[in-house]
């Protein structure tokens, strides 16, 4: 089984596909995870503040 399958190949055995829409899905999951870790940082900061 294959990881990634490029556009041009002849597969059915993959995970992700290289297209637009892998890569759009991936950057909003990056982003969600950071906007989560930098959430959990800011109430760590704050509730060890107070």
């Amino acid at each position: 089984m294959k990881f990634v399958k490029k556009e041009e190949e002849e597969r059915d055995d993959y995970i992700l596909q290289k297209d637009a829409t892998t890569k759009g899905t991936s950057i909003f999951v990056i982003v969600i995870l950071i906007i989560l870790v930098l959430a959990v940082v800011a109430s760590g900061v704050y509730f060890f503040t107070q």
